[in-house]
């Protein structure tokens, strides 16, 4: 039986909303073929399934055979991609681009040529005020081979103006290009490393961005080339844990969509894309005012037309939303009031996990249990951060560590003293390979062996003095980053004055209010 996420069909159904799938059926009836009654069939039969299932399909598809069901899924698949495309046109810049480019090619094959040539004039215009790189060029080339095969007499020193806006778009596809596999290769190296580690990966990171980086940025002019390179930006700065910069670029990359208001609506994801980074940099920074200024802003964004009428803008916003609201939970102290979210986060998991991806995933249940470890419930911590540690793959090795060093603390709390010694030495050694052992680590790691030693009545010193060592780290990005995923300050604290983590961390942000 296939799941959900791994039938390309079914999943496609169950993204559709009520309107897209009346007009779906008004779609195949204008176009009705022998063969459309059966596409509709198996279209009722999917879209009344929880879960795909083959053999319950083909019962309720009766009119289709086993060995036609293949094609009818193939053939219905292009039927649904087709209707979508006549009611989403006018929100999406590149179909309507497409079309136009279209109406171009059928002109031309009329031998339409003139015609042709003003099709592709308003598709430069169009493709110009939308920043859209790749469809100018298609429209040049397109223009030059008219120009080329036949006297169009449409302008004088036509050949000198082509090659000069040629050769323009063609120097600017080469900026975002360079600029676009930096930043997705810093991303990339953020997803499986997480944070820079040490002084090498610094060093590393570093060098590649130098490297890649092209040259004369300051003077870019165009939407994409700017945005790649704010975003390069800020992945760089995030590796190496330099906030205010992340913060500074985030805010850059923000901006940039109120310089191009007309780009929101054509790259709606990747401006909340920087809302989730910006909103990251304000609780990094631990400014708590500006996340829950910025998180009310993002919320009447999310409750837009733009946002709404799109399925993937709106899972996207949906998830970014959670996440910093979660984060403000965690600077505010407040743990126990963040635990009602679980639910909702749970419920939203199950409906968009097939479009989730592992990485965000993964942070969801790494925030979920430290919210439960905030509050005192240990034995909840535990279970979500062995979906964490459960989990097969090479992504966020980071995360793995301070999943599997945070679940060793929350058996620490709950006790389980014969299964710690086993714990200690496993984590060492997954953390070690992992080249995740800072000198915090290096003396949580000793606290825990020399605390097996140390009577119930002598553990209070023993803290104070843990305590003490670690804050001499506090500045140290390098040698602080358990700092970042997990609040060990507070930690310690909470023990030496004998209440829970949210405590703690209440009442410094009390304190920072006043």
């Amino acid at each position: 039986m296939a799941n959900r996420s791994t039938d390309a069909l079914f999943q496609l159904v169950k993204s559709l909303e009520k309107s897209e799938k009346r007009n779906f059926k008004l779609f195949v009836k204008r176009n009705s073929a022998a063969d459309d009654l059966k596409t509709i069939q198996l279209f009722d039969a999917l879209d009344k399934m929880t879960e795909y299932d083959e053999k319950q399909l083909l019962k309720k598809a009766s009119g289709i055979k086993k060995q036609q069901l293949s094609n009818s899924k193939a053939h219905l698949y292009k039927q649904i991609l087709a209707s979508l495309r006549l009611i989403r046109e006018e929100n999406n810049i590149d179909i309507q681009l497409h079309e136009q480019m279209d109406h171009a090619r059928i002109l031309f094959n009329k031998g339409l040529y003139l015609q042709t040539l003003k099709v592709l004039e308003k598709l430069k215009e169009t493709a110009k005020a939308y920043h859209q790189l790749t469809y100018l060029q298609q429209a040049l080339f397109f223009e030059k081979k008219i120009e080329a095969l036949y006297i169009t007499r449409s302008m004088q020193n036509r050949a000198d103006q082509l090659t000069v806006e040629s050769n323009a778009v063609n120097e600017q596809l080469s900026v975002v290009n360079q600029l676009s596999n930096l930043s997705l290769q810093l991303y990339s190296w953020y997803i499986q490393n997480g944070h820079a580690r040490n002084e090498k990966d610094v060093k590393e990171v570093q060098h590649f961005f130098d490297k890649h980086l092209p040259a004369e940025t300051g003077h870019l002019k165009g939407f994409y080339e700017k945005m790649y390179l704010y975003q390069s930006y800020c992945w760089s700065a995030f590796i190496r844990q330099d906030f205010l910069q992340y913060y500074r670029y985030s805010q850059k990359w923000v901006n940039l969509f109120e310089e191009h208001p007309g780009m929101l609506q054509t790259e709606t994801a990747i401006y909340i894309k920087g809302m989730h980074n910006l909103m990251s940099a304000y609780f990094d920074l631990l400014n708590h005012k500006k996340l829950a200024e910025a998180i009310k802003q993002f919320e009447r964004f999310a409750g837009s037309k733009i946002v709404a009428q799109n399925e993937n803008n709106r899972i996207l916003a949906y998830q970014y939303l959670y996440t910093a609201r979660i984060n403000l939970y965690f600077l505010q102290g407040t743990f126990t009031k963040g635990l009602r979210l679980v639910p909702f986060l749970e419920e939203m998991l199950k409906e968009y996990g097939p479009y989730l991806d592992t990485h965000r995933v993964l942070v969801f249940y790494y925030k979920i249990a430290s919210l439960y470890f905030g509050s005192g419930n240990n034995e909840k911590t535990i279970d979500y951060l062995n979906r964490i540690i459960n989990q097969k793959g090479d992504l966020r090795t980071d995360l793995q560590c301070y999943a599997r060093l945070l679940h060793l603390i929350a058996h620490y709390e709950l006790g389980n003293f014969d299964l710690l010694e086993y714990l200690i030495k496993s984590v060492y050694r997954y953390m070690a390979r992992m080249e995740n052992l800072s000198k915090v680590e290096e003396e949580m790691f000793d606290f825990l062996r020399r605390s097996f030693h140390v009577g119930a009545h002598a553990l209070k010193p023993e803290f104070e003095k843990l305590l003490a060592q670690l804050k001499k780290y506090e500045g140290n990005p390098l040698e602080s980053r358990a700092f970042v995923y997990l609040d060990v300050i507070s930690w310690l604290e909470s023990k030496i004055s004998g209440v829970n983590v949210q405590d703690v961390i209440r009442e410094k942000f009390l304190k920072g209010s006043r």
